[in-house]
């Protein structure tokens, strides 16, 4: 299989909490999408590893995408150790991505941080030609880091995910067990009810910075470059 985007994260749920739009919008784009859960879950604090896998494969089809895998690595314990990144590298071959989308390599989990940080080093090390790997090296063309909830950071672009969102948040509902009881709302377990509340405060933020009604953040390492400075998107005043 040769994927137009791969996305690479720590837990299920992660990458339909923090660019779930911009996976649909993709997808509704016509582009092959698939999503690498590295861990199962299984030490989270609600559900299960095999309760998330279920929450998991609803989530999929209502994204849908092309695939979906599970590298089955330890949760809570994902380090940066060179025997993940091989298997995060072995994995880029078989899956030959042209866009790798990353968690922002700062955080409060780190499950996440590392995440990104032996994620973009998996695409490097997929690329060497004469490392002991199965498959042909592929390096992808693109790295970029979902960056929604990391504070403080400044986002290099942001995706218009208006027309998403609903899909996004049912996409996020499917995983049942991560939320709370109405009248039990927490921090990090909101109710239900809550939840549309959180997700469209955030994304109406970060659309603001467009112009747009909804949007999702993404920062990139590299700078841009631009053609034509006259149809640049986004007003400056």
């Amino acid at each position: 299989m040769q994927l137009d985007i791969l996305s690479i994260s720590a837990h299920r749920d992660d990458t339909e909490l923090v660019c779930g739009g911009t996976v649909i919008k993709m997808v509704e784009a016509g582009y092959k999408v698939g999503l690498l859960d590295l861990s199962g879950g299984e030490a989270g604090t609600r559900g299960s590893a095999t309760r998330r896998e279920n929450e998991a494969r609803k989530a999929s089809r209502v994204m849908g995408i092309a695939c979906r895998e599970n590298l089955g690595l330890p949760d809570a314990a994902i380090e940066p150790w060179r025997e993940y990144k091989l298997k995060i590298a072995a994995k880029i071959r078989e899956l030959r991505p042209r866009t790798v989308i990353l968690p922002y390599w700062e955080g409060r989990h780190p499950d996440h941080y590392n995440t990104g940080r032996i994620g973009y080093e998996a695409c490097f090390l997929a690329g060497l030609a004469k490392l002991p790997l199965e498959g042909s090296p592929h390096r992808p063309h693109k790295i970029i880091y979902a960056s929604l909830y990391v504070p403080g950071v400044r986002p290099t672009f942001v995706v218009d995910i208006t027309r998403q969102l609903e899909k996004k948040l049912k996409a996020i509902l499917c995983y049942s067990s991560q939320f709370s009881p109405r009248e039990d709302v927490q921090n990090l377990f909101p109710s239900r009810a809550d939840l549309r509340e959180r997700v469209g405060s955030l994304a109406r933020h970060f659309g603001l910075m467009i112009g747009a009604r909804y949007g999702e953040p993404f920062v990139t390492r590299e700078v841009a470059a631009v053609d034509d400075i006259v149809n640049m998107p986004v007003r400056s005043i």
